[in-house]
């Protein structure tokens, strides 16, 4: 894994997101099947969902400038 924090936390995101998203899925799977309010979760899972999205993008973007400083650099 890199050292660059820009980076680390990207990743930390993409991740903290993707297990909210795994267990918001579990409990709209077993509520449905109760019968029960599965509304919270889904509207979790949509925040989980800009998380991850955001936290892909931020990533990208130091990608993208580690990537320019390398160029720049050689």
């Amino acid at each position: 894994m890199s050292t660059i924090p820009a980076i680390q936390s990207a990743y930390q995101g993409i991740q903290s997101g993707m297990q909210s998203l795994n267990k918001n899925a579990f409990a709209v799977a077993s509520e449905s099947t109760k019968g029960g309010d599965f509304v919270t979760p889904m509207v979790d899972m949509n925040s989980d969902k800009l998380q991850v999205q955001a936290s892909a993008k931020a990533l990208q973007i130091s990608s993208d400038t580690l990537g320019s400083l390398l160029d720049i650099k050689v």
